[in-house]
């Protein structure tokens, strides 16, 4: 470096307000379904109604909202010239959050932990979009695009065919690839989700080429709560939850919810997934009607949907095979 590069370095690019709005926003939504969570781990609403139909659509969003602003804050940060470290300190505070979030829930959930959750993929996608940064946009596009119809192979078109029972256990499960991925309470593996980030690169990448950064600047020249909480999103997200559950726990204090039914919310989970894999909805009915009850009359249900038994244990197996075969 010479003396007048050290005496005027490349600029930065100027932090943009509306950016930390928008992540201000993703963060409500986030609270929103946590405390929906919140209400079905105290009773208050179904099993299996924060992670079925439309709030697993709206936690999938939440989630692709902010990997995408990651992606586009990392070529904010980090383009042209990658800030090393800045960088490694930042990466440092997200693996380390995620990290002690894993250590918290093994601890409070040990049967469904969190191993591989949010802050987990935003550390490991953005040490890996580093080495998308330099690329012309429409190639990672291209990698973007790729990635999404592999997903939609993968979930719609044939189902499981990217997966393998090899990728089940914890160490590898993280990549995307399990067919039956350890339970956890946040699970966000590295296929698809990667995607977004890199389509936030992709993007961020476009803006610059173009120059609408002083456009997407003046959108928003003052800051708001939103836009403060959004630059504090990692102490946010820290914090949010463990209030949230504090005060449904003290409201069930007060005002206990009803006893479940653990054969609704079986039956609910069971369906879902059946019918997802492209199976009859007729079919998928009896089938999982037949083996909630055979769970029940063999003292089953309970250590299943704890988490004390696996889905792959033997007596499990057997009711499904002859769940099947009834359900035909």
């Amino acid at each position: 470096m010479t003396v007048a590069e050290a005496q005027n370095p490349a600029p930065r690019t100027p932090r943009i307000t509306l950016i930390d709005t928008l992540r201000g926003v993703a963060l409500i939504a986030m609270a929103t379904y946590h405390f929906t969570w919140d209400l079905e781990f105290f009773g208050y609403v179904d099993p299996g109604t924060a992670t079925q139909g439309v709030f697993k659509v709206y936690a999938r969003l939440i989630a692709s909202s902010f990997l995408f602003l990651a992606g586009v804050s990392l070529v904010l940060a980090h383009f042209p010239k990658i800030r090393w470290h800045s960088f490694w300190k930042r990466f440092a505070m997200v693996a380390g959050a995620a990290l002690a979030i894993s250590i918290a829930t093994l601890i409070a959930f040990p049967s469904e932990w969190i191993y591989f959750g949010i802050l987990h993929n935003i550390a490991l996608s953005s040490l890996i979009g580093l080495a998308f940064l330099r690329l012309p946009p429409f190639l990672t596009g291209a990698i973007v695009v790729l990635v999404i119809a592999a997903m939609i192979v993968d979930y719609s078109l044939l189902p499981g065919a990217l997966d393998s029972a090899l990728f089940d256990a914890r160490y590898l499960s993280w990549l995307g690839f399990a067919e039956i991925p350890p339970r956890s309470n946040d699970y966000v593996p590295l296929f698809p989700w990667i995607a977004a980030l890199l389509a936030g690169v992709t993007v961020a990448r476009i803006a610059l080429s173009r120059k609408w950064l002083p456009r997407l600047a003046a959108v928003q020249t003052e800051p708001n709560l939103l836009s403060k909480a959004g630059r504090h999103s990692l102490i946010v997200y820290l914090v949010h939850q463990p209030v949230l559950i504090a005060l449904v726990y003290l409201f069930s204090l007060v005002h206990p919810a009803p006893p479940p039914d653990p054969r609704i919310g079986y039956v609910r989970s069971c369906e879902a997934g059946c019918t997802g894999q492209g199976n009859d909805r007729g079919l998928c009915q009896k089938f999982c009607g037949c083996t909630a009850d055979k769970l029940i009359a063999q003292s089953l249900m309970t250590p299943l949907q704890s988490g004390t038994i696996a889905p792959q244990d033997e007596r499990v197996q057997s009711l499904a095979e002859q769940c099947s075969i009834e359900a035909q």
